[in-house]
């Protein structure tokens, strides 16, 4: 599919009974964010999960000169809002690359339940762009999925979600956590509050943390709470899954 490139995949240690799917940021890849499960890895967290990690095709940046770089849509447009409203936003955004790609993580959850991995022990997030993804693809998955989380991002098409999600949507009660730096100077703060008073009104659960001094980056006590999330949506079965 032109929207990704080869996933790379870290294994469960243990039986497989859960996976998590993580999406890169503009220019970045895959094997960008192995770090995340290795940092899991080393202390013994998560080990029935698999983790895939996707990477997007390199893409025209109209916002970049038109160069090409990995991304799962174009940026026409920055986003910018006035600092006297969050209502007005100039912004164009690549609604046939959101789409597209939407569709490609989409075809990934499927895959992972075609393995035998339940779709309420799938989660999908991502950091920037990625994020920006996950927010998407999970609050319009076809199927239940056991959590949603998107770091420093904003949620795309938000005028447009509530046609493009599904009718029963069986995600409704599917919590989503985010992430956001007070310091973020390419996906400002006020773009990930309102993307998740945007999601709170539409009747999703939304735990956003902010993190004071943190610029457009990933930071450890982030990620300490983000690991308690996903202990709480996938936990490990144990034995469970033995006799399941």
């Amino acid at each position: 599919m032109a929207s990704a490139g080869r996933a790379l995949v870290v294994p469960a240690l243990k039986q497989h009974t859960s996976t998590i799917i993580v999406a890169h940021g503009l220019g970045d890849s895959g094997a960008g964010w192995t770090w995340l499960a290795e940092n899991w890895r080393r202390r013994g967290k998560f080990e029935e999960t698999a983790f895939v990690f996707p990477s997007a095709a390199s893409i025209p940046i109209t916002v970049s000169g038109g160069h090409n770089m990995p991304g799962w849509f174009d940026i026409v447009r920055p986003r910018s809002i006035p600092s006297n409203s969050l209502e007005e936003i100039d912004f164009k955004e690549d609604e046939t690359g959101l789409l597209r790609s939407r569709e490609y993580f989409h075809s990934l959850i499927a895959a992972e339940i075609e393995k035998g991995i339940p779709s309420e022990r799938i989660v999908i997030g991502g950091f920037s762009q990625g994020g920006a993804m996950s927010l998407l693809s999970g609050t319009t998955c076809p199927t239940r999925l056991g959590g949603i989380f998107g770091l420093s991002c904003f949620l795309p098409l938000e005028y447009k979600l509530k046609d493009l999600v599904p009718k029963d949507n069986p995600n409704k009660d599917t919590k989503i956590f985010m992430g956001h730096g007070d310091a973020d100077q390419v996906i400002r703060l006020e773009w990930g509050q309102r993307s998740a008073n945007k999601l709170t009104e539409m009747g999703w659960t939304v735990d956003l943390k902010t993190y004071h001094g943190l610029p457009h980056s990933a930071d450890p006590e982030e990620i300490d709470h983000l690991e308690l999330y996903l202990k709480e949506r996938i936990p490990d079965l144990g034995d469970k899954a033995s006799k399941a």
